[in-house]
């Protein structure tokens, strides 16, 4: 489900969970510990990887589709506490976008500090409105820091996924690499990182970064109850049904 291997200073987390590496909330959870422990176990930057050609679809739909209102509360939690964990880490994440990153996966990289991505027809984008999941806060804060306003305001309400050309052109990734150039590219981002002095580092980043930190302070059970009343609406589990039907087809 997630592979680590140790680069010197540097992490590398790999997702691997067949096909797409959907983000269950199993998977999320044995995420999340992981971006929290490796600072702890001497990690001084981390990269965020998955298997060529694909980053993350996202959320495991059918998985979250099998829950009942309290399990998926405790699902959602989770989604956000990982979020919450790459955006406030101590240390700098770099995302290596090995190729397609729609929604959820989207997000895990808007939630690092930079990105790398796959060269090609490779897609990302914020489509959770196309699939019948409204924008949670901390998910548009993370976009607005990225792109700004207005971009995040189009990703977030026309739900298009664009290439890997145009996600570069948008500010949506830093920089694009060949697929097998990806993640050595990332921990050669990541290892300039940690060349710099480590306290000055983290201080200047809790500075830049504390825009990503104050949607997570707000972020109360109520607050996800009141987004529970609208995942379990009859609009949002028709959209995603009809996701999961597609799945499966495939």
């Amino acid at each position: 489900m997630l592979q680590r291997t140790r680069h010197g200073d540097v992490v590398e987390l790999r997702l691997d969970h067949p096909p797409a590496n959907a983000l269950s909330p199993e998977a999320i959870r044995v995420l999340e510990d992981a971006v929290r422990r490796a600072p702890d176990e001497g990690a001084r930057a981390l990269v965020l990887s998955g298997r060529e050609g694909m980053f993350s679809a996202g959320l495991d739909v059918p998985s979250f589709l099998a829950l009942d209102r309290e399990a998926t509360l405790a699902a959602w939690t989770g989604f956000f506490a990982l979020m919450e964990a790459l955006c406030t880490s101590p240390v700098p994440v770099i995302a290596a976008m090995t190729g397609h990153a729609p929604a959820g996966g989207c997000v895990l990289a808007l939630c690092c500090d930079q990105r790398v991505m796959a060269q090609g027809a490779y897609k990302t984008g914020l489509n959770e409105v196309a699939v019948g999941v409204r924008v949670p806060r901390p998910i548009h804060a993370v976009a607005v820091h990225v792109v700004g306003l207005r971009r995040a305001e189009l990703l977030c309400t026309t739900a298009r996924l664009v290439d890997a050309a145009e996600a570069l052109r948008l500010g949506l990734v830093d920089e694009l690499a060949a697929p097998e150039r990806v993640v050595p590219r990332a921990l050669e981002c990541a290892q300039a990182l940690v060349a710099l002095p480590p306290a000055t580092l983290r201080r200047t980043r809790a500075l830049v970064r504390e825009d990503l930190a104050r949607p997570f302070e707000h972020l109360d059970e109520e607050a996800v109850e009141l987004f529970l009343d609208e995942w379990f609406s009859e609009e949002s589990q028709a959209a995603l049904r009809a996701v999961a039907a597609r799945l499966q087809k495939r």
